[in-house]
């Protein structure tokens, strides 16, 4: 099944200030962590360090 299709997956709207790093640190406990959610949005992000607030992330 895909992530998009998944009724469990969870979502992070990213805000001023973020990094994958510091989201995967906020939400698994360790910002090397960050391809894990770089990884299940490669549809909507083409570079881990180019993130704007206001997208939505597949967190996986």
């Amino acid at each position: 099944m895909a992530a998009e299709e998944n009724p469990y997956t969870q979502h992070y709207v990213v805000k001023k200030g973020d990094t994958l790093s510091k989201i995967a640190k906020e939400l698994y406990g360790d910002p090397m962590l960050y391809p894990k959610i770089f990884e299940a949005n490669r549809d909507i992000l083409s570079d881990p360090d180019r993130i704007k607030p206001g997208q939505k992330l597949r967190i996986p």
